[in-house]
């Protein structure tokens, strides 16, 4: 579960947000929606943790960081999956090591979560994980990401504009597969521009923009 509770972060003396306050439950996708530059990829940083706030507090599943580095990193290792449109491969490395990065330090999968081939099929892409990421695709790529989720199941999934580069037929394949991580009991929460993909979500939250 997501709880953002009177969140506010300024960029360069403007505040994007202020004193901004949701939930997104298990189970359940919202859409952050808004005009470009309204701080929409910047509230997914800090929901991730990747970012801070300037104000407020975000819990995930109960637990917040703060500013304690060490905290946020197991946050995001426990409880975070993320779908950005850069796809956040590493692009010289296997299509394998890419998605068993989110493997346990043991190497074991996470509690319900596939294993690497079976989840590359699961995607259509039985038989590639000897390929580098810089070899496929923008729909391959994204593909692999997907993959990367269907290991690690994680409870929270952000998902920033995870269909602006794709086909039609890969972003119906990221959507479903969204919608069915959703059903198995994530909290999913996406920035897109995309009216079809606000359409999959329950409800929308609207960032307004900068303000002075």
């Amino acid at each position: 579960m997501i709880e953002v509770r009177n969140a506010s972060k300024r960029r360069g003396g403007h505040a994007l947000w202020h004193d901004l306050t949701f939930d997104v439950a298990r189970g359940e996708i919202v859409g952050l929606v808004g005009p470009s530059g309204c701080g929409k990829s910047t509230l997914l940083d800090c929901v991730g943790h990747i970012d801070a706030l300037d104000g407020g507090t975000i819990r995930i599943n109960g637990e917040s960081a703060g500013s304690n580095e060490r905290r946020a990193r197991l946050i995001r290792r426990r409880h975070l999956g993320y779908l950005f449109q850069d796809f956040g491969l590493v692009p010289d490395m296997t299509v394998q090591s890419n998605v068993d990065v989110v493997r346990l330090p043991d190497g074991r999968r996470r509690h319900r979560g596939l294993r690497t081939g079976e989840a590359l099929e699961r995607v259509g892409l039985a038989g590639r994980g000897t390929d580098r990421v810089h070899e496929l695709s923008g729909g391959e790529q994204q593909r692999v990401a997907m993959a990367r989720l269907l290991v690690k199941r994680p409870s929270v999934i952000l998902a920033d504009e995870p269909t602006s580069a794709l086909d039609d037929g890969n972003a119906a394949m990221v959507l479903d597969l969204l919608d069915e991580l959703a059903a198995d009991g994530a909290a999913v929460l996406i920035a897109t521009h995309s009216s079809s993909v606000e359409a999959r979500a329950a409800r929308s939250i609207t960032l307004s923009g900068p303000a002075r």
